[in-house]
Formats: structure tokens, C-alpha cells, sequence
């Protein structure tokens, strides 16, 4: 990508929500409380070849508001972090920026990231009217649900990438634990 899409990407993404939190959060904490919903998407918790960018960016928002939502909970403001799968909206395709092919990646499974893009055949599987009607039902809800997974897609993906990541950790504990200081005597 070029350093524009790079920044562009960021901005939007990242930027652009931590912006939106900064301005909020007086009035909510005047008001002595309220809600913040930040639409992610199920590439904050999983990665796919050929959006390393696009995850970056909604990686880096899921932590932002995963650290906000606890230090906005002392002023009763609820923070819902919203993840979708695919929806049927003309969004993906219209709004995508490809970076220059490179021939290198032909060969590479980014490539299907790219195919998709550029040919706009790939059918989602969520109702977008049917998330909207979940997110804005998610406000009732105190305590605030810290995520909400929108899609089977976003749940078996989310799932999956949880799963391996545990098993991962949990391969790692003895390492892990060998690091610490020696407190024998």
C-alpha cells in the first residue's frame, strides 16, 4: 500500500473512533453516564490474508476501547464493542482501496482477499437490518455487553481464533512461568 492508503486507513479507522470517544466522554461523564457502541468487525479478534492493514486498524480500536471501557466504568458509561461478519451491503466493494498488485503474491493466499474485492460476487450472509435492530437493542442491556458478535460467520471465526489462541497460551506456560525472579532463599 501506499504511505496515503496506510494513513488513510489508520485515520479512519482508528483515529477517526478514538476521536469520536475523546469528544463524547465529557458529556457522558456530565450527564453521569450513557453508552458507547464502536462497530468493529470480526477482523478485531481474527486475521485474514490480505487485510493486514484493515486488521491493524481494528485490532488497535478493539484494545483502545477494551482499555476505555474500564476506565469509563466509574462514571456509569457502558461500552459495547460490536463485531459483525459479512452483510449484505454494497459497502465492501464500493469502498475498498486495493494497493498495486504485486506479482509475488499470485502465489499467496492474499490473493482471494483481492479477487474477492476486485470481482464483488462474494454473497454475505448477514442481515444488515437485522444487526442494526440488535445494537441499538443492546443499549437496555446494563451491565453493557463488552462485545457483540453479529453473523454465524463472525461467531465461528471469532471462536476459532479464540480457541487457538488459548491453546497457544496455554503451550507456552511453563516458558512462561520460568521467567520469573527466583524468590528462594
Amino acid at each position: 500500500m501506499t504511505d496515503e492508503q496506510i494513513i488513510h486507513q489508520i485515520e479512519t479507522n482508528l483515529i477517526g473512533s478514538i476521536q469520536v470517544v475523546r469528544a463524547v466522554l465529557p458529556n457522558l461523564r456530565a450527564q453521569g453516564g450513557g453508552r458507547i457502541i464502536q462497530l468493529s468487525t470480526v477482523g478485531g479478534q481474527s486475521a485474514f490474508p490480505g487485510g493486514s492493514l484493515y486488521h491493524a486498524s481494528k485490532w488497535g480500536i478493539e484494545g483502545f476501547m477494551e482499555s476505555v471501557m474500564h476506565e469509563v466504568a466509574p462514571f456509569n458509561i457502558g461500552v459495547t464493542i460490536v463485531e459483525p461478519g459479512g452483510a449484505s451491503t454494497n459497502f465492501r466493494y464500493k469502498s475498498s482501496k486495493l494497493a498495486p498488485k504485486i506479482e509475488a503474491y499470485e502465489a499467496s493466499p492474499a490473493i482471494y482477499a483481492r479477487r474477492m474485492l476486485e470481482e464483488g460476487t462474494a454473497q454475505s450472509i448477514g442481515d444488515p437490518a437485522k444487526m442494526v435492530t440488535i445494537m441499538i437493542d443492546s443499549v437496555a442491556h446494563d451491565p453493557a455487553p463488552r462485545r457483540i458478535a453479529l453473523g454465524s460467520d463472525s461467531y465461528t471465526t471469532i471462536h476459532k481464533a479464540l480457541t487457538d489462541r488459548l491453546k497457544s497460551l496455554e503451550a507456552q506456560k511453563d516458558l512462561a512461568f520460568s521467567t520469573d525472579f527466583s524468590h528462594e532463599k
